[in-house]
């Protein structure tokens, strides 16, 4: 079959809008009608070189569709199930999986090569075999995916808001809640407030948090952060170091998540400043992996107990908490269509990242219907 699909032929190059050819599921795969795609910053990440994909690829690794076909032994989902793609896929049997730790997943390690679990390729085009971003490519009318990308939802929710809950959602909720283990009465500073950080935001304030400190440099996303419960928003870094100060006695927060666009050496310096004796430095966000970003003090995490980690997808299990995130929703609990700033065709991809670099989306979605 045919499908319209924008896709990458190289970094720091615009997506294209191109036709391609699509296969039909083998065993183990799903293809699936896109409705909706997400415009995370991951796939910024590609364009600018930092992160190096398997070019040409199809872009978009949050998506949420509905399933037109089944192949040979899929048990998880059946024609006209409504699912939520994560961008990890979770085979559930691999040592990280049955251990609980779905994120990282074995299947995981290739996301970037674009092809399915077996090293092959379902789109093409003259010949030549198309990635798909995160196995997925949601950049797409269609696409044939394996069944480890997808968790059946409740088809009574929107999937055009359901679809943030494949990557941002759980990635910046979970960055709070599980990586950032924030507890009732916590200060939490948060560094970006895109995508991935108002979701830390929610994250911190469902887990009890008393102070939540949020720095962005831009004030739309820092009025946003504070619309969203956050009880402090600075553009600057010294600012927010006082204020922290301030509300802890001088004794620091208990955490800094950074979920910033691109990851640099001062970001991380000045999160683990921030916080106090046994606090937690999660590194959420993304830079090139050949940048030394994390460059501290080893005695000031010795003397001071302190402790830096990194987190994907939030430390979030996808088949269990994409639903739990959704029936959070649901029960007017988390709030996902006042994140959706701007909704865009797929024609208007590149208008929906300019956008993003602009600071003037929380989240931009790309609907096909």
């Amino acid at each position: 079959m045919k499908t319209k699909a924008a896709v990458l032929a190289g970094a720091r190059e615009p997506f294209e809008i191109v036709e391609l050819d699509l296969d039909g599921p083998r065993e183990g795969e799903v293809l699936i009608r896109y409705v909706a795609a997400g415009l995370c910053h991951s796939d910024l990440h590609l364009t600018s070189g930092d992160l190096s994909p398997r070019f040409p690829i199809v872009g978009g690794h949050e998506g949420a569709g509905v399933i037109e076909e089944v192949g040979p032994g899929v048990t998880k989902v059946r024609p006209g199930d409504h699912v939520v793609c994560s961008f990890i896929p979770n085979c559930g049997t691999c040592r990280y999986c049955s251990t609980g730790r779905q994120s990282l997943c074995d299947m995981g390690a290739t996301i970037l090569d674009g092809s399915l679990p077996d090293g092959s390729f379902r789109f093409h085009r003259s010949g030549v075999d198309y990635g798909g971003m995160c196995m997925l490519g949601t950049f797409s009318e269609y696409a044939t995916i394996s069944q480890h990308s997808v968790v059946k939802v409740d088809d009574w929710l929107p999937l055009e808001t359901a679809v943030l809950v494949g990557c941002g959602v759980p990635s910046g909720w979970g960055t709070s809640v599980y990586a950032g283990d924030v507890r009732a009465g916590d200060t939490v500073v948060i560094f970006g407030a895109g995508g991935l950080g108002i979701n830390a935001v929610q994250g911190a304030l469902h887990a009890g948090a008393k102070h939540v400190v949020v720095v962005d440099p831009v004030e739309f996303k820092r009025s946003t952060a504070v619309k969203f419960g956050a009880t402090h928003a600075f553009s600057d870094v010294d600012q927010a170091r006082e204020k922290v100060n301030e509300l802890t006695w001088g004794q620091g927060a208990d955490s800094a998540l950074i979920l910033v666009g691109v990851v640099d050496e001062a970001v991380v310096s000045s999160a683990l400043s921030m916080t106090g004796k046994g606090g937690t430095v999660v590194v959420t966000g993304l830079a090139n992996p050949e940048k030394l970003t994390v460059q501290v003090s080893g005695a000031e995490l010795t003397l001071f107990g302190k402790t830096i980690k990194g987190t994907l997808f939030g430390s979030a299990n996808p088949q269990y908490d994409i639903v739990k995130l959704l029936r959070l929703y649901d029960a007017g609990q988390l709030k996902l269509d006042e994140l959706i700033t701007t909704r865009y065709r797929l024609e208007e991809v590149n208008q929906g990242y300019q956008d993003l670099e602009d600071g003037k989306n929380i989240r931009g979605v790309i609907t096909f219907s």
